[in-house]
């Protein structure tokens, strides 16, 4: 599985994401799981002419020691579809920079 993977958290560090994580993305599922949602201006073209199966997300695991956000877009509605698949170059971006993003607002180095 392709993957941006934070390790090295502090039972702290961890605390204040799974807050910001709780209050941003709701609930997880699956216990620490959560759903993050694909901008619509970042989508391939046949994720833009799959409207029956948008939105798109990025499933993003928070555990104690890391935070690992997987670089496969995926669905909710469906099982598999040709419109899921790893991200692009400027999905991958967009979403890591998302990740460092909360990071820094939460001023969390590793």
């Amino acid at each position: 599985m392709k993957q941006y993977l934070i390790d090295g958290l502090s039972p702290y560090d961890y605390e204040r994401l799974k807050t910001y994580c709780d209050e941003t993305f709701g609930q997880p599922s699956l216990g620490s799981i959560y759903w993050v949602k694909i901008d619509q201006s970042i989508l391939t073209p046949i994720q833009k002419e799959h409207t029956e199966c948008q939105p798109y997300y990025f499933a993003l695991e928070l555990d104690e020691r890391y935070l690992s956000c997987e670089l496969l877009v995926r669905i909710k509605k469906h099982i598999k579809c040709d419109c899921m698949g790893y991200a692009d170059s400027k999905q991958r971006e967009w979403f890591m920079d998302k990740v460092d993003g909360i990071l820094n607002t939460l001023d969390i180095t590793i």
